[in-house]
């Protein structure tokens, strides 16, 4: 039979268990069989539930409670049971008791959330957290004799809202816009040290070379008293040396260098924790963070876990603060290189306006002059100079306009205007270029309502930039300017029906400096900040600028200013004829890029111009997309008696072409449309214009630029600004190398041969003649390496030269033994080409002491064999010793190379190394004893080699190795070899062929 200690407690539960073994008769409740019904049927309520509950009974607050609640106090449990709970939870007694109390005395149940207790349940005084709820108990009369409690803890979530809170402020302390790295640190440890319950303390170590600083921790006093200011290898202070290589250490013993109160209830510090600040490197941590533990939490997976997550955190924000920190360095080293920059613009056009200021005055002054009136000649020229120079200062005060917006200098001189007939009269300056240009030019500016005042040389400006933009990239249809008053604003529109802007172009359409790649246009001409220049002007004078665009639709331009701002300045008004310089001048040069698709200039009767044995007038097809240039050009060849055809870019020169083809063609690079280096390549790309000469014009300067024009085949290449007579002569040595070619054997059918022609250069070997019969042309055959060394036929034949006698093979082979490759090639070529003055243009190369040959013209030195027949490619040039003989010299060189199949890639090295030797020949032959440059060219045998040969003293004799970026060059194309002798410099570039050449 059940007892009734068992009916009451046998529930199954384990505190239920202990309950009924317990001696309840020693307690204030007594024996079980005494209690009453109100306080048994409490019990079965406890414990019958799965929520923490606890009943404290009569007036020594005996607790009876169920397993859920005995979890909750540790190792309290399970000596509560029947005890006192002023005892049991007397640490927490003086938060329990007003609330225990109070629902005693009012029998009115309370409930408190997240209650803080001081509990010492598992060996330390813990901070824990319950919401807990307490009702009064009564007994069989109704008395209010104790009190229900039920509660759950909360504490992981109050502390880790609470930690959660602290991250948050830290990334909110460290975000690193606005502060260093060092005082990025500062604010971390504040922003920790306000969140003492959970980090006691901090402090932030950083790496700098081979050791650890402190460079912040969490106030002054005995943290930063018992810190080492600087951590070096092995110390092992305080863990940090080891987090500082990537392991998390814990120090204990705290509390025997410092006495720190912390945590919930202000006891001391015992334990902190080192930890790596991680990086993108595993191994090497930016640096350390120390931080305390709370002595009111135990250091469990919870507590490491967050502390990883703040190191993580501090980590972040450091790394932020150096990206920001490296971001300001090099947008500071920005902004110095723009000042510098702007301050260069500013100096720089300041000083142009003197210069240009004595170039206007006097040209005006001549085109005036009435008393002596320039010849029609001259007045052409001066006009020519008196535009540019015109355009030069309207580039000049752009870029003083733009320096100064830049730098904040620039002022908006506010003055009263009649706006409409300014922007009439502005847009009317354009009328003539952009009804040349088969356009309409629309303008709507009618009276506006009330006055206004801005600056009008602003306003010119803005009109005039936007009215060339137009005009340069609408080809058909028209342009509207018109000026409207709005309720809120005064907007002024230029539309037009062009090529229009994409979408992805238009964020960065008013950037300076910015061009729509691809985009048609009229001209390349311009600086590429006109559009900038209309931003920045329209907001000095209070407004902005829009654009509505879509691609082959067309543009519109939006000038808007707030009524606000055109209410300032002087009463003075401006007359619109007191403006329009400016826009005179854009318009005038707006008017050069509407140039007819062709234009003849004709020579003058009489002039030479014809070359010998030409049996037509040579004819010069002229591109470039700017008018004063193509008229300049065209005097200048027509001056030579050459008929000179002008088209104003690279499409209509192609047209031009093929139409009729010309004799040259002389091209600038920076054109609409096609280009010049464009141009080139189509054209060296078409048979029937693959021979066609082309002298390239750029203003492009430096050796790439030139590598470029040269190697997509052009014949030369002239950097801007050039002379008269240095354009000609190199005009006049391109188009004499062509006619050297059209007169060679090979030209049957009357006209040049195209250079990538793959016919070989030769005949089969003939017999060898005398030595003092005409130099004939040798012809490819055996190798060369099997042949006897061309230095061995120099030092055997000088007597029997002199004799017409021939060395014989020993002599030969013998001599050329142990000769240098280098010297050989030099006394080769004084052998071949005595020092003789040059022969008469035509006539054949004789005598035992032969005269030189004509500029560019073919010589070859025979080469004895066992059969008495030349046996290998030896082909010789001279050239006069000047810059304009190079492209004949390349020309010549390609065209023998190409004959003999030589594969492109070869051709084009050989070039390069062989253009690098010949200009050092020209610049460096010092006083020479000939005024030439010898090139030859050998192929045999898988092998090619140029050597090229002057006759002065360099200036400096050091090793071509060394002389910098040219021998470097021509060190990447070939084996390069130098010989100096008293006599002259002799350069030998050999190079390899593919298998299946030479």
């Amino acid at each position: 039979m059940t007892s009734p200690t068992e009916e009451l407690f046998g529930s199954g539960s384990a505190t239920g268990r202990l309950m009924a073994r317990l001696d309840w008769a020693a307690t204030p409740l007594g024996p079980v069989q005494s209690w009453p019904q109100s306080l048994r049927a409490a019990v079965r309520i406890v414990l019958s539930s799965r929520y923490p509950m606890l009943l404290l009974w009569g007036e020594q607050f005996t607790q009876l409670y169920n397993d859920a609640y005995s979890a909750l106090i540790g190792d309290k449990h399970p000596g509560a049971l029947g005890d006192d709970v002023r005892t049991t939870l007397a640490e927490g007694w003086d938060v329990l008791a007003p609330l225990i109390h109070d629902a005693m005395a009012t029998g009115v149940a309370s409930w408190v959330p997240a209650l803080q207790l001081l509990l010492d349940r598992s060996g330390y005084r813990e901070e824990a957290y319950f919401s807990v709820s307490h009702a009064p108990a009564r007994d069989d009369d109704g008395r209010t004799v104790g009190v229900f409690t039920v509660c759950s803890e909360v504490t992981e979530q109050v502390v880790g809202e609470r930690r959660l809170g602290l991250l948050r402020d830290l990334s909110v302390r460290g975000d690193g816009r606005t502060v260093d790295v060092t005082s990025t640190c500062a604010r971390l440890v504040e922003a920790i040290g306000g969140h003492r319950l959970d980090v006691p303390f901090a402090a932030i170590y950083l790496r700098e070379g081979s050791a650890l600083h402190r460079v912040a921790c969490t106030g002054d006093g005995p943290v930063a008293a018992v810190l080492p200011d600087v951590v070096v290898d092995g110390d092992p202070a305080w863990g940090l040396w080891a987090a500082g290589g990537g392991a998390t250490t814990e120090v204990h013993g705290v509390a025997q260098w410092m006495t720190l109160p912390a945590g919930a209830f202000d006891e001391p510090v015992a334990t902190a924790v080192a930890l790596p600040l991680p990086s993108a490197e595993a191994d090497q941590p930016l640096g350390v963070l120390v931080a305390g533990v709370s002595p009111s939490r135990a250091l469990d997976e919870a507590y490491r876990s967050f502390f990883h997550l703040l190191a993580q955190q501090v980590a972040v924000a450091m790394r932020n603060a150096r990206a920001y920190e490296e971001e300001r360095r090099r947008a500071e080293a920005l902004a110095e290189l723009d000042r510098v920059k702007t301050s260069f613009f500013t100096n720089v056009s300041h000083e142009f306006r003197t210069p240009l200021t004595l170039m206007l005055g006097p040209l005006t002054d001549a085109l005036a002059d009435e008393r002596h009136p320039l010849p029609p000649e001259q007045r052409e020229r001066v006009d020519t100079a008196r535009r540019n120079a015109t355009r030069l200062l309207t580039l000049v005060n752009s870029l003083l306009t733009f320096s100064s917006l830049e730098a904040g200098r620039a002022r908006s001189r506010a003055q009263q205007v009649d706006l409409p007939e300014l922007t009439a009269e502005l847009a009317g300056v354009f009328r003539s270029a952009v009804e040349r240009a088969g356009l309409r030019l629309e303008v709507d500016c009618p009276p506006l309502p009330r006055p206004v005042a801005l600056d009008p040389a602003n306003w010119e400006r803005i009109v005039t930039n936007l009215l060339s933009n137009a005009l340069k990239h609408t080809f058909v249809g028209r342009i509207s300017v018109g000026l409207h008053a709005h309720p809120t604003e005064l907007r002024l529109t230029v539309a037009d029906t062009g090529m229009g802007i994409a979408e992805e172009e238009m964020p960065r359409l008013f950037e300076r400096f910015h061009r729509v790649d691809g985009a048609r246009s009229r001209s390349h001409e311009g600086t590429g900040i006109g559009l900038a220049l209309v931003g920045e002007l329209a907001r000095l004078e209070g407004g902005d600028v829009r654009v509505d665009s879509r691609l082959g639709r067309g543009s519109t331009f939006t000038v808007a200013l707030p009524w606000s701002a055109l209410h300032r300045g002087t009463d003075d008004t401006v007359a619109a004829s007191d403006l329009g310089d400016t826009a005179r001048a854009v318009a005038q040069e707006a008017s050069g890029w509407l140039a007819d698709p062709v234009r003849p200039e004709s020579a003058e009767e009489g002039s030479p111009g014809t070359l010998p044995d030409d049996g037509r007038g040579v004819r010069i097809l002229v591109a470039d997309d700017n008018a004063d240039m193509r008229a300049y050009l065209a005097r200048l060849l027509t001056a030579q008696g050459w008929r000179v055809d002008t088209v104003g870019n690279g499409r209509q020169a192609l047209d031009a072409i093929r139409r009729d083809p010309p004799d040259l063609v002389l091209t600038d690079v920076m054109m609409p449309e096609v280009d010049g280096f464009a141009l080139v390549r189509t054209l060296r790309g078409q048979p029937d214009t693959r021979a066609l000469p082309v002298v390239v014009l750029s203003a492009r300067a430096g050796a790439d630029a030139a590598v470029e024009g040269l190697d997509l085949g052009a014949d030369d290449y002239v950097v801007k600004p050039f002379t008269a007579a240095d354009l000609v002569a190199r005009v006049r040595a391109t188009l004499e190398g062509a006619r050297r070619r059209l007169r060679t054997p090979d030209a049957e059918d009357g006209r040049p041969e195209p250079p990538r022609s793959t016919r070989p250069i030769s005949a089969a070997p003939s017999p060898a003649p005398p030595a003092t019969g005409p130099v004939e042309a040798s012809s490819a055959g055996a190798a060369m390496d099997s042949t006897p060394s061309l230095t061995g036929t120099a030092e055997a034949t000088p007597a029997g030269a002199a004799t017409g006698s021939s060395p014989s093979l020993t002599d030969t082979a013998e001599a050329g033994a142990a000769a240098d490759p280098a010297a050989a090639a030099a006394r080769t070529m004084d052998g071949a080409m005595s020092d003789v003055a040059p022969a008469v243009p035509g006539q054949p190369v004789a005598g035992p002491r032969r005269a030189a040959a004509p500029a560019g013209a073919p010589t070859t030195v025979q080469v004895p064999n066992g059969h008495g027949t030349a046996s290998v490619v030896d082909t010789g040039w001279s050239y006069p010793s000047e810059a304009t003989s190079a492209s004949a010299m390349r020309r010549d060189v390609r065209t023998s190379l190409e004959a003999l199949h030589v594969h492109p890639d070869v051709v084009q090295d050989l070039l390069l190394a062989a253009s690098e030797a010949f200009n050092n020949a020209v610049e460096h032959a010092q006083q020479p004893t000939r005024p030439e440059v010898r090139v030859q060219l050998q192929v045999g045998a898988g092998t090619a080699r140029l050597t090229v040969r002057d006759f002065g003293t360099w200036r400096d004799r050091r090793s071509a190795m060394d002389r910098g970026r040219g021998a470097t060059l021509m060190n990447a194309f070939g084996d390069v070899r130098l010989m100096s002798t008293a006599s002259g410099t002799t350069v030998t570039i050999e190079r390899r062929l593919t298998d299946d050449q030479g």
